[in-house]
């Protein structure tokens, strides 16, 4: 019986028992697969049949893939493989017949019913009688056997030095069959037992695994696939050998495996444009760039030494060999003269590199391009376009550009080697020019930077010299054409006539009287050679002090010069005078005078403050007080100050104390004051040449206070202060307001008379208002004409009160009360009495008590017997109306007589 024991992705050890009975060796082999589910199609798995143990080594890959796999045996009649895949020997096999059953094991997915197939091959066991195959010229590596020196009985055992293994080169890229054998593993100690050889290390059983194997018995090892050096250039193993019980017989060797290099890269540029640039004009040997390339290959091996030629030229100017490259390095160097970036501006090289040390037969090659670019200098000056430039400019005007001045430069546009910088070297000793560059188009701009006087020079011609904002090239000179000649003409223009000083500064004492002459302030016309006369008028003169002579200029005074005027500000007073000349157009200049006014005695003082306030009981009783005067030292203080005799209760009441030059006390000579408004008289003095003396009055409101000291009656102390123009001031106000009320009522009434007085004498013809007529209530009629109302009252009214049964009224008859009397109208009423008659006719329904008020119940519907008015069932509606009269309406009065007409009178 056989039972693999496995791991996944390692070597498969194969244990087994044997039942031996009778003469006959009896095999059941369990035998463990594992099948690979990707490209590995096929392997080989040996099992040999012995009554000795067998190890068996089983290779798979194991691709992750989930799906079920069902297992088939290629033999059903001697081997059964289950589900999970272990085979099982269904009879007893001699080892005569072992070699005669092949098994091939199929595993089939039953998801998309792809399938794998692997083949077990059994072979007879190694015994007395047979050997394993062994490759012919094949290197063998031995184990170092373990010697001893017994040197003394019993004592310890001195070991050799391991052995040192030389490595085992590999070419890359084999195209032999695999497996292909490198070497034997070979041990002293397989003469006389059975020996395990196995290897570990990366490439066998550590990532990436597969790469090599060795056979367990013969301990031949291989390589199974095609190496590639640029992906890993050696491989470190370790050789095991152990016996049948798994012990090791021998101590581990190291294996090198070195995979030799093999020409299979070509160089690969590291860019495949590669950008340089060199100044225009440079030697022979100048460095422009170095170009790089790479090759994977050993660099050690002619497989990856590069070698670099430059392939082509473009453009092939002046000569098709401007530039060569070193050939192990990669730089390229000029090689000649001539460049020239206003000819050639950029060269193109085709730069390529081959492996093999340049080798153009079996050397792998690459090419890649290099763009040089000339760089510019200066090696053009700048050249004007004209010996002689011409402008003109107006005398007195700056910043205006007098003329353009074009250079060519054949250096590249836009850099300092182009940028041109214009600088005059003649003919402009005061600085009254500049020559600016325009950015854009590189031209001088010959501007006026300070006036310039057409009467002092008519003309100007500079020397202007163009450079560059860089030196010009070691070797190239500026040429005469880097100079040119500026004319300029001066324009005379008319200019304004200057005063002179401006501004002018008189010193004159205050007071001066009108009339007074002060100075002559005229003005120069700087044009030369024009004849022409000049007029003076005054332009500002806040106070109105002074008048100018048109002609000759002398100013006089037309008011007192006051040096107290708002006007006057730190003793100065300024006017300003206009200028101006005959000129065709006229100019004008302006002028400023100053007057430093001197100060005299002309201002009395007066004292401050003017108001003040104190309590009927003052503690203190007095304050202090001081003047104000306009003049200014010595004509103002120290003051002398003193109060009038009268009133005479002033001196009596009140006394007056110089405290210092300027202030003084006033004191209360009384403990007590009633409250009210007084005004003290108090006489100023100053300390002028001439002093003068001004009685002031002080004004002191007395008043009762609290026990801090404010006042308590503030309000009637302000009352008590009005002055009798401010009282007339406000009776004024009043008595006014009141007119104009009345006057506005007359006015109301005389236009609401002027309206009735016009409705009343409108002709009746003309009134529109007799066309419709709105009444308010029936039994109404005509209030033009009399007409007898007791026809309009109810019949029951004139039946006598023995026929009306008693206690029976209707509830619209009049009650039995005397009549009233009502006003009679005269025939002709003058318009003046209208008023008079409504206003009676009004008081009189007021008082009768039988007048319905109008928001009462009225009834109209009464008509039948007994009623005075014949039925309106009389007027015969649907006749002609051509047998009716209305003759009658003529009697109604005015307001029936358009009616009168229409119906009434002839055919007409």
């Amino acid at each position: 019986r056989v039972r693999i024991a496995s791991r996944p992705r390692q070597s498969i050890r194969v244990c087994y028992w044997v039942e031996a009975g009778m003469q006959c060796l009896e095999l059941k082999c369990l035998l463990t697969v594992f099948l690979s589910l990707s490209l590995v199609t096929s392997a080989s798995i040996s099992c040999s049949v012995s009554s000795l143990p067998l190890s068996l080594t089983v290779k798979f890959v194991n691709c992750g893939q989930g799906g079920l796999v069902q297992f088939e045996c290629s033999n059903p009649s001697d081997f059964r493989i289950e589900a999970d895949g272990v085979v099982y020997a269904l009879r007893p096999f001699t080892v005569s017949t072992l070699r005669a059953v092949p098994l091939v094991i199929v595993a089939r997915d039953e998801t998309n019913q792809q399938q794998w197939q692997t083949q077990v091959r059994l072979t007879p066991p190694i015994g007395q009688s047979q050997q394993v195959p062994l490759s012919q010229g094949l290197q063998e590596i031995w184990f170092p056997s373990r010697q001893t020196d017994s040197s003394s009985v019993g004592q310890l055992k001195r070991m050799k030095r391991d052995w040192v293994i030389p490595p085992i080169n590999v070419p890359e890229n084999s195209r032999g069959e695999f497996p292909q054998d490198l070497v034997r593993i070979r041990s002293d100690n397989d003469k006389n037992r059975s020996l395990r050889y196995s290897v570990t290390g990366p490439g066998a059983d550590q990532p990436p695994t597969g790469i090599f194997i060795i056979h367990p018995i013969s301990g031949e090892l291989s390589v199974m696939k095609p190496l590639d050096r640029e992906h890993i250039s050696n491989f470190h193993l370790r050789a095991h050998a152990v016996d049948l019980n798994g012990n090791q017989v021998e101590s581990p060797i190291d294996i090198v495996i070195n995979v030799i290099d093999m020409n299979d890269n070509r160089p690969e540029f590291i860019h495949q444009i590669w950008n340089g640039t060199i100044p225009e004009g440079s030697k022979p040997g100048t460095f422009v760039m170095t170009v790089t390339s790479v090759d994977k290959d050993d660099p050690k091996t002619a497989n990856g030494m590069l070698r670099y030629k430059i392939v082509s030229q473009n453009p092939e100017s002046p000569t098709s060999n401007m530039f060569t490259i070193n050939n192990k390095t990669g730089g390229i160097i000029t090689v000649a003269a001539g460049l020239d970036r206003e000819k050639v501006p950029q060269y193109t090289l085709i730069i390529q590199a081959t492996d093999m040390e340049g080798n153009p037969m079996y050397g792998l090659s690459n090419t890649a391009t290099a763009v040089i670019k000339v760089t510019d200098i200066n090696d053009n000056p700048p050249e004007f376009t004209a010996e002689t430039f011409f402008g003109e400019v107006p005398e007195n005007r700056v910043n205006v550009i007098v003329a353009n001045l074009t250079v060519t430069d054949k250096d590249q546009p836009n850099t300092p080697a182009w940028n041109t910088v214009y600088k005059i070297t003649g003919g402009d000793p005061t600085g009254r020019f500049s020559v600016p560059t325009d950015p854009t188009t590189n031209e001088g701009l010959v501007t006026v930077v300070k006036p310039i006087d057409y009467e002092i020079s008519r003309t100007y011609v500079l020397t202007v010299v163009a450079v560059n904002e860089v030196s010009l090239a070691r070797g190239i000179h500026s040429p005469r054409q880097s100079t040119a000649t500026v004319s300029i003409r001066v324009i005379d223009v008319n200019e304004s006539p200057n005063f002179e000083p401006n501004p002018k500064l008189i010193k004159l004492e205050e007071g001066m009287q009108p009339e007074s002459a002060l100075t002559t302030f005229t003005a120069q016309d700087p044009d030369r050679f024009m004849q022409q006369t000049i007029r003076y008028t005054r332009l500002s003169d806040p106070a109105n002090w002074l008048r100018i002579d048109p002609n000759t200029g002398h100013i006089t005074t037309i008011a007192v010069l006051d040096r107290e005027s708002p006007y006057v500000k730190d003793n100065m007073y300024s006017a300003t005078f206009l200028a101006s000349d005959s000129g065709i157009p006229p100019a004008s200049g302006t002028g400023t005078l100053q007057i430093f006014l001197l100060d005299i005695n002309d201002n009395a003082p007066h004292v401050y403050p003017q108001e003040t306030e104190m309590c009927e009981k003052p503690e203190p009783n007095g304050f202090n007080i001081t003047a104000l005067d306009g003049d200014l030292s010595p004509n103002a203080g120290p003051f002398a100050f003193e109060l009038a005799n009268r009133p005479s209760d002033i001196q009596r009441n009140w006394t007056i104390t110089r405290l210092s030059g300027d202030f003084a006390q006033l004191s209360l000579k009384i403990g007590f004051l009633e409250s009210g408004i007084y005004e003290i008289p108090i006489i100023i003095t100053d300390s002028g040449n001439l002093p003068m003396s001004n009685t002031s009055y002080l004004r002191v409101k007395v008043c009762q206070c609290d026990h801090n000291g404010d006042c308590t009656d503030q309000q009637h102390i302000v009352a008590a202060g009005l002055g009798t123009g401010a009282i007339i001031a406000i009776l004024l106000c009043i008595i006014i307001l009141l007119i104009l009320v009345l006057l506005f009522v007359v006015w109301m009434k005389r236009r609401d008379k002027e309206r009735q007085a016009k409705q009343l004498l409108i002709d009746p013809e003309d009134d529109v208002r007799d066309n419709i007529l709105k009444y308010d209530e029936e039994g109404g009629g005509e209030e033009d004409q009399d007409y007898d109302l007791s026809q309009l009252q109810q019949p029951d009214t004139i039946e006598p009160d023995a026929i009306k049964p008693v206690g029976i009224r209707r509830m619209d008859e009049r009650p039995l009360h005397p009549e009233p009397q009502y006003p009679i109208r005269s025939a002709a009423p003058h318009p003046g009495d209208i008023g008079d008659f409504i206003n009676e006719g009004l008081k009189a329904a007021d008082n009768d008590p039988t007048a319905p008020p109008y928001d009462s119940l009225l009834v109209f519907d009464y008509e039948g017997s007994g009623s005075t008015a014949g039925s309106l069932s009389s007027l015969n509606s649907s006749s002609s109306g051509g047998d009716q009269d209305y003759d009658y309406l003529n009697d109604w009065g005015p307001r029936f007589r358009k009616l009168a007409d229409m119906y009434g009178g002839s055919d007409d």
